[in-house]
This record gives C-alpha cells, sequence and structure tokens, in this order.
C-alpha cells in the first residue's frame, strides 16, 4: 500500500481558484463566440462538431440539450458561415451528417491561438505523473458535469 501523502493546498484555497478557474473559461468561450460572431450554442455546437463529428443533427440537439428544431437552426447558421457542412451519412444514404469545415470566422482562431501556447507551455512542464492526474480529474470533472446537465 501507499502511503497518502499529506496535502499541503488549503482546501478553501482550492475551491476558490477552482471557481475563479471556472468562471475565467466560461468568460473565455463567451468572449471566443463573440469574437467570432457566435452565438454560445453556435460557438459550442461547433466544437462539438470538431470534436466528436460528424453528427447526425439528433446526436447534436441531444448533446447541446436543445430541441431539434433549435439546434436545426444552430446548424443552418453554423454552415452559413461556412463552419459546418450537411454531409450524406456513410452508414445510411438516408441521414444526413453534420460535419465542421475547420474554418474558422475571422479573429477566432487567433483568440484560441492566445490561450493555447501558454496552457501548452503549463501542462507541458508538469511531470508525467501529474499530467496524469490532469488527465484524470479531466475526465472525471467531464462526467459529472455532463451526467448532471442531462439531469
Amino acid at each position: 500500500m501507499y502511503a497518502q501523502k499529506e496535502s499541503t493546498v488549503n482546501p478553501s484555497d482550492m475551491t476558490r481558484t477552482y471557481r475563479t478557474y471556472l468562471a475565467s473559461v466560461v468568460h473565455f468561450h463567451l468572449a471566443a463566440a463573440e469574437a467570432g460572431g457566435l452565438g454560445p450554442s453556435d460557438y459550442q455546437a461547433s466544437s462539438m462538431i470538431d470534436l466528436d463529428g460528424p453528427l447526425t443533427t439528433g446526436q447534436l440537439a441531444e448533446n447541446l440539450g436543445l430541441s431539434p428544431s433549435a439546434t436545426t437552426r444552430v446548424v443552418d447558421r453554423l454552415v452559413a458561415a461556412g463552419i459546418a457542412e450537411r454531409r450524406v451519412d456513410p452508414t445510411d444514404r438516408r441521414r444526413t451528417v453534420v460535419a465542421h469545415t475547420g474554418h474558422l470566422p475571422d479573429g477566432l482562431a487567433e483568440l484560441l491561438d492566445r490561450v493555447r501556447g501558454p496552457i501548452g507551455e503549463a501542462v507541458a512542464s508538469l511531470t508525467e505523473e501529474q499530467q496524469e492526474g490532469l488527465v484524470a480529474y479531466f475526465r472525471a470533472a467531464m462526467e459529472a458535469y455532463t451526467a448532471a446537465a442531462r439531469e
């Protein structure tokens, strides 16, 4: 058995730092959406399609927590902006899927790059064990937030 190392981090400091971190992430992504001329749902849909796509409109609606008709309007806006395109589903030609084109609106790519560099450097400076802990945290947090949002 491994002895658990006693933490030197004050729990209230960790809570405050975590909440401030989350607020800064939300603020940044709202600013990024605005910089790209997108609404928050459009920005989130673009990200989901880029990460998990191509997706059917129904899958995207479920992931976004929006109605199918609202999601169709989101997709229409993304297609009009050149961010997404509708394609025939290769597994079922009766359906269409929404795929990311790789295009980002002017200003958005630059804004994303401004945070990706410093964050990448910070993560690269961590030990392998610290990086594994960070990944474990991200996975646990993702599952918790996703489950809570779906409830």
